[in-house]
């Protein structure tokens, strides 16, 4: 490649397009869009030659007076010329402006309302234990239990379509679970040994309701696998009912990442158009018929239901069915399952609302509320008579949302972000150029 100091005068010749018959920078004849940097890089004009002076084969200035002067004085002029040229005049040609960048997508207050309703329920189901010998507080326990948790990772899964294994999403990986995994384990071991309980620490095998950070890990880490099925959904539901077969341990909450797969895998699968669809009134309507008849369902079964299917992980043996009674109890469940999910879905606002911003932060609602919990159960705050039937119910639900509504504002995020966010950069060596 030549100089381009030394290379011939691009004069317009009759066959080649002007800038209004799309020809390229300084009459060439080159079509637009002529890359930016090639165009204005120092190695292609190192001297600031504007576009509408040209030089010939002499290196000259082929511009006005200073052409005629430049070959007067022959090439020594010429150079001096172009030199006290460049000098003297400046560049009024505008710098090309960068390219603004991308706008941040905004968060969807739809699927913080959504959140927020959730770990809500959370708290209330964990607080309702104590109670549980209450037909009324079993009847909103399973009524929550059958779909909460479902729905939980639901969204999850959803908000995983674009997880790839990346530097970046793996470091968040390690900061936001595996990390506060361990701080809360140790945390809760703590807590217990401090109200009397045997000290005990297992990291493999998840206590209370640490297990979602495990279960969520490695559901996030399977996300290619799924990507790259055909039929993710048939298959994620193939092994959820056969994984009734076998006695699944907790260990790294692998019976909970079996037992809720489906609904991880369908979230994955989802699009925002599917949300959509749920907006049209008559869903809406019968939503309402399906959120009614479910709470009536669960008013009836609770004297006599067991809350083992509704954990998602026993095996068909540790419930006493046999196999063909544990498949049609998984199918049935799942089936109710995701019709009480998409009946919230359909019900929750999607504009937003008091409580959009308080679902922005549901992970320290999740790992906190265990806490204020655990110690009432200890202390026995939960098991007073009048607390045993629907008054109790109504008082225990009001107190878990108000709890919920504390443990997601910012200023609890504030006191615990360095505990629950870490900044490990020191942790990961960086990446290399190349």
């Amino acid at each position: 490649m030549s100089d381009t100091r030394f290379s011939p005068p691009a004069t317009p010749t009759p066959n080649s397009a002007g800038p209004e018959e799309g020809g390229g920078p300084a009459n060439t004849g080159a079509r637009w869009p002529l890359p930016e940097e090639a165009f204005w890089s120092e190695r292609t004009d190192p001297h600031g030659v504007l576009p509408d002076d040209q030089t010939d084969p002499g290196g000259e200035r082929t511009g006005g007076g200073e052409r005629a002067g430049a070959r007067e004085a022959g090439t020594d002029e010429g150079a001096r010329v172009r030199r006290v040229a460049t000098d003297e005049r400046p560049l009024t040609q505008p710098e090309p402006k960068a390219e603004a960048e991308p706008a941040k997508r905004k968060r969807d207050p739809f699927l913080d309302n959504v959140k927020f309703v959730l770990i809500a329920l959370v708290v209330v189901g964990h607080s309702l234990v104590p109670t549980l010998s209450a037909d009324s507080s079993r009847a909103l326990y399973i009524f929550v239990y059958t779909f909460h948790m479902p729905l939980f990772v639901l969204i999850s899964g959803y908000l995983s379509r674009n997880f790839w294994n990346s530097n970046a999403k793996t470091n968040k990986l390690v900061d936001t679970f595996l990390v506060p995994y361990v701080i809360v384990e140790v945390g809760y071991a703590a807590l217990r040994f401090s109200l009397g309980q045997k000290w005990s620490l297992t990291i493999i095998d998840p206590a209370w309701l640490n297990w979602y950070l495990l279960a969520l890990l490695f559901w996030r880490l399977s996300t290619p696998v799924w990507k790259r099925m055909k039929y993710p959904v048939p298959v994620a539901i193939a092994i959820y009912l056969f994984a009734g077969f076998s006695q699944i341990s907790g260990d790294f909450s692998m019976d909970r990442f079996f037992g809720l797969l489906p609904f991880f895998v369908i979230g994955l699968v989802m699009q925002p158009e599917h949300f959509e669809l749920l907006n049209r009134r008559w869903i809406k309507i019968v939503s309402v018929v399906t959120i009614i008849g479910a709470a009536a369902v669960a008013i009836y079964i609770a004297p006599r239901a067991p809350l083992d299917p509704f954990y998602f992980k026993h095996s068909f043996q540790d419930m006493d069915l046999s196999w063909y009674m544990g498949l049609g109890l998984r199918t049935g469940l799942l089936v109710c399952s995701l019709a009480m999910c998409f009946a919230v879905l359909a019900l929750v606002p999607r504009g937003e609302t008091w409580f959009s911003d308080l679902g922005t932060r549901t992970l320290y609602c999740y790992l906190l509320h265990g806490i204020p919990v655990l110690i009432a159960k200890e202390m026995g705050w939960l098991e007073f008579p009048w607390l045993h039937g629907p008054l109790g119910v109504l008082a225990i639900t009001s107190s878990c949302f108000a709890l919920a509504i504390v443990l997601c504002l910012p200023e609890t995020r504030t006191v615990f972000k360095w505990v629950l966010e870490p900044r490990l950069v020191w942790l990961y060596r960086r990446p290399s150029r190349s």
